[in-house]
C-alpha cells in the first residue's frame, strides 16, 4: 500500500495502522479542514492525503517513495513521445462500477479542465487515447521522462458516476456552493467515505472489495478538524483522539512527557516561502497607486534582506526549521550546497528602498493561512515586524486555509499582493517547482505557472525548464537546474524561508516502528485495544 494512501500521509511522513490486533477505530485531528472531496479542487498535500483513502492513481509510491504500479499494472514507452499504460482488470469503484480505460481518459480531460487546481498533472498538449478497455496511450509533443512522477495524487474518477451526478466539470476552489463531487466520493481505494460534514467530521470505512490485501486492522477512521492548538493537544492527552497533526512547537515537550502520548518529529520536504505580485501594474492591496513597487528588483531585494530566517528559526520555530537558500529542499537537488543564503541586512534593505523611490516605505497586505503550516501565522507576524524595521507597514490577513486558498486562487485571478505559501514538488524534482510555481503564467492555453500566485515571469527560466524536462543526463540536467535557480536568485523573484519539521502527536496505544529513508522519517503502527 502506498504510504500516501494510508491514513495520514504527507509528502515526507506517514502513520499507518496495521494488523494483526482486533479491528479498531482510529481518531485523527488536524488543524485544517477537508473542504472538498472533489480530488481536483485543491492541489494541497493534506487534501491529497485524506482523499488518498478513497481514490487511487495509475501509480503509487511505496514506503521508500519509489513509483510502483497501482491502477496501472505496467507501462512502457514504445517511443519517446508515447507512454502506454496497461490497466488493472477486475477493479471496481465503491458503487460497483467497473474501472476501465474510459475512466482514465475522462479523468485526464477533467483534471485539465477549467476549475481544476491540478492541470499540470498532464501536459496540456498531450493526447490521451483509449487503445482498448484496459490500455491507454499518452501521446506527447516532446519527450517527458517524468510524465507519471506525480500521478500518485492524480486520482482516477468514475466517468459514469460523474456524468450521472452532474460532476463532469471539476469544482473550483473558490466555488461558493458545493457540487455533488465535493460532498461525495466514489473511488477505488482502500476506504469508503461513509459520511462527510465539512468542518465537522469525515468518517472512512474499509472497502471490503478493494483489489489489494489490506495492511491495517481498522474498522473506521474518524477525522475531525480541530483548529485550536490547545484543544487539539488536550484531545490527544485526554485520549479523545489517537493522532494529531501538527503538535504546536511549544507543546512538544509537554506531549512527550505525558504518560499516554508521544511526538514523532522529522524533516519535511516542503519549502515555506514568501511571494510578491510582480505582474500587475498596480497592487491590489497597497497604498501605492498607479504603479507596483514589486516590479522593481530593488524592492524585492529589500524585502529579501529584511527577513531574518535565523531569527524565525530560533524565536518562532524553536529550532525546528532549516533555513533555505532555494525554493526546494536540499534533499531534492544535488547542487543545493552551491547556494548560500545571504544574512539579513536591514540597513542595506532601507538603502535599496530609498534608491527605488520609497524612502519612507509603503503599505501592503500579507495573505497568510493560519491553520495550514507549522506556526504559519506566527511566521507571518514575525515578517510583519521585520519589514516594519525598514519602514514597510504590512497589514496581516491571516485566515483558515479554506478561506485563504479561496481568496488567493479566486477563479484563477490570484487575488493577492504579498503572500506566504508552502510547496512540496509532487515529482520530488526541481522541474515541478520551476514549471508550476516559478514558470510564467502568461499563456492561457498552457498549465505552466498554475500555482504561480505572484505572476513572476522570466522567459530565460522557462526556456531552461523546458530543457530540464527533456535532459536525460543527470550531470547536465543538474547544471541546467542550477542555472535556473541562479537567475531566480539574482532576480529576487521569491523569498524562500525554510523547510519546517513535522511534528505528529500519537497515542501510546498506537504501536510504532520507525525508520529513516534518505533523511525522511516514515512511521507505521498497530492500533491496540
Amino acid at each position: 500500500m502506498s504510504i500516501r494512501q494510508t491514513l495520514l500521509a504527507a509528502a515526507t511522513a506517514s502513520i499507518l495502522a496495521m494488523a494483526p490486533a482486533s479491528a479498531q477505530t482510529l481518531r485523527y485531528a488536524n488543524q485544517g479542514d477537508l473542504k472538498s472531496l472533489d480530488p481536483y479542487t485543491l492541489n494541497e498535500t493534506t487534501t491529497h492525503a485524506h482523499l488518498g483513502h478513497a481514490y487511487e492513481g495509475l501509480i503509487a509510491r511505496d514506503k521508500d517513495l519509489k513509483i510502483v504500479p497501482a491502477l496501472a499494472e505496467s507501462w512502457e514507452t514504445p517511443e519517446p513521445t508515447r507512454w502506454r499504460f496497461h490497466l488493472r482488470k477486475g477493479v471496481k469503484f465503491h458503487n460497483g462500477d467497473p474501472f476501465t480505460a474510459d475512466d482514465v481518459v475522462f479523468s485526464a480531460e477533467r483534471v485539465r479542465a477549467k476549475g481544476s487546481n491540478l492541470p499540470t498533472r498532464i501536459p496540456s498538449d498531450a493526447k490521451v487515447v483509449k487503445v482498448d478497455d484496459y490500455t491507454v496511450d499518452f501521446i506527447l509533443t516532446s519527450p517527458n521522462p517524468i510524465l507519471h512522477s506525480q500521478w500518485d495524487t492524480w486520482y482516477i474518477m468514475d466517468k459514469k458516476w460523474a456524468e450521472a451526478n452532474n460532476s463532469i466539470a471539476p469544482t473550483p476552489v473558490a466555488a461558493t456552493s458545493p457540487s455533488f463531487a465535493s460532498l461525495n466520493a466514489n473511488g477505488t481505494g482502500p476506504f469508503i467515505i461513509e459520511s462527510h460534514q465539512p468542518g465537522v467530521k469525515t468518517v472512512f470505512k474499509p472497502n471490503p472489495n478493494w483489489w489489494r490485501e489490506p495492511e491495517h486492522n481498522l474498522k473506521e477512521i474518524v477525522f475531525t478538524p480541530i483548529g485550536s492548538a490547545a484543544t487539539r493537544v488536550a484531545a490527544l492527552l485526554s485520549g479523545e483522539v489517537d493522532v494529531i497533526e501538527p503538535v504546536p512547537i511549544q507543546d512538544i515537550t509537554r506531549v512527550d512527557s505525558s504518560p499516554n502520548a508521544q511526538v514523532l518529529k522529522g524533516p519535511e520536504l516542503r519549502t515555506i516561502f514568501l511571494g510578491m505580485d510582480t505582474l500587475r501594474d498596480e497592487l491590489l492591496y497597497s497604498n501605492i497607486k498607479g504603479k507596483n513597487p514589486f516590479k522593481d528588483v530593488r524592492v524585492r531585494e529589500a524585502f529579501y534582506k529584511a527577513i531574518d530566517v535565523e531569527l524565525i528559526k530560533t524565536r518562532v520555530m524553536r529550532g525546528l526549521s532549516t533555513p533555505s537558500a532555494l525554493m526546494i529542499a536540499p534533499q531534492l537537488f544535488a547542487l543545493s550546497k552551491d547556494f548560500t543564503r545571504p544574512k539579513a541586512d536591514p540597513d542595506a534593505a532601507k538603502k535599496l528602498l530609498a534608491e527605488a523611490g520609497y524612502p519612507d516605505g509603503f503599505e501592503v497586505t500579507l495573505d497568510c493561512p493560519n491553520d495550514r503550516y507549522v506556526n504559519d501565522a506566527p511566521i507571518c507576524q514575525a515578517v510583519v515586524s521585520m519589514l516594519a524595521r525598514i519602514g514597510v507597514k504590512v497589514d496581516l490577513l491571516a485566515q483558515p486555509k479554506a478561506q485563504y486558498f479561496a481568496k488567493v486562487l479566486k477563479a484563477g485571478g490570484y487575488q493577492t499582493s504579498f503572500f506566504l505559501l508552502g510547496w512540496t514538488p509532487g515529482t520530488l524534482d526541481s522541474h515541478n517547482v520551476l514549471y508550476d510555481v516559478i514558470g510564467c503564467r502568461d499563456d492561457p492555453k498552457s498549465s505552466r505557472g498554475e500555482n504561480n500566485l505572484s505572476g513572476y515571469c522570466n522567459k530565460e527560466i522557462d526556456a531552461l525548464t523546458d530543457k530540464i524536462l527533456q535532459e536525460a543526463d543527470t550531470t547536465k540536467r543538474d547544471q541546467l537546474i542550477k542555472r535556473a535557480y541562479q537567475i531566480l536568485d539574482k532576480d529576487f523573484g521569491y523569498i524562500p524561508l525554510h523547510q519546517q519539521a513535522l511534528a505528529w502527536g500519537v497515542s501510546k496505544k498506537v504501536k510504532l516502528t520507525q525508520r529513516a529513508d534518505n533523511q525522511v522519517l516514515l512511521y507505521w503502527a498497530t492500533k491496540q485495544d
